[in-house]
């Protein structure tokens, strides 16, 4: 079954626009979802804390890939935060040093992500996400200018 999908602007800083997918369903980005299930869950608290960091510093400094660490296939842009230990994770795709798109996470509870259905979904969703993405920006619906994803608040995509 096709989920659509939007892609909602998030925050913009002089360096980096963080943006997140949201599915049509419920109509809340997946990044909300994520802070609304950990802001307040004591036993991760330092874990979330630390991602909050890193996306604070992110938007200080750029979505550099030393702030990353790979997730998904080789020939993809999906990463995690953060790249210490940590049992929480959040799945992102990493588009430019100026562009980051937040997803899900959750608690990192087996080896790999692939092992855990629901972390497993919130990567396939952006793997999903960033194939679907790139068709469109090399049809021309969208264009990446330094820090912004144009013609993106119009376009509803199906993955």
């Amino acid at each position: 079954m096709k989920k659509k999908t939007t892609v909602d602007r998030i925050v913009e800083s002089e360096k980096t626009t963080l943006y997140s997918i949201s599915f049509e369903i419920d109509g809340t980005t997946e990044f909300e979802k994520f802070v609304t299930i950990f802001e307040a869950n004591a036993k991760y608290n330092s874990d979330y804390q630390r991602i909050i960091a890193a996306l604070q510093v992110i938007l200080e400094r750029g979505a550099l890939e030393r702030f990353f660490r790979p997730e998904g296939k080789m020939n993809d842009n999906v990463h995690a935060i953060p790249i210490n230990h940590s049992k929480l994770r959040l799945y992102c795709l990493r588009i430019s040093e100026q562009i980051l798109i937040l997803g899900n996470g959750g608690i990192k509870k087996t080896s790999s992500y692939q092992e855990d259905p629901k972390l497993y979904g919130y990567v396939l969703d952006l793997q999903r996400f960033e194939k679907i993405l790139k068709e469109s920006i090399n049809k021309g619906y969208i264009s990446v200018n330094k820090k912004e994803l144009t013609g993106i608040e119009n376009i509803t995509f199906e993955i």
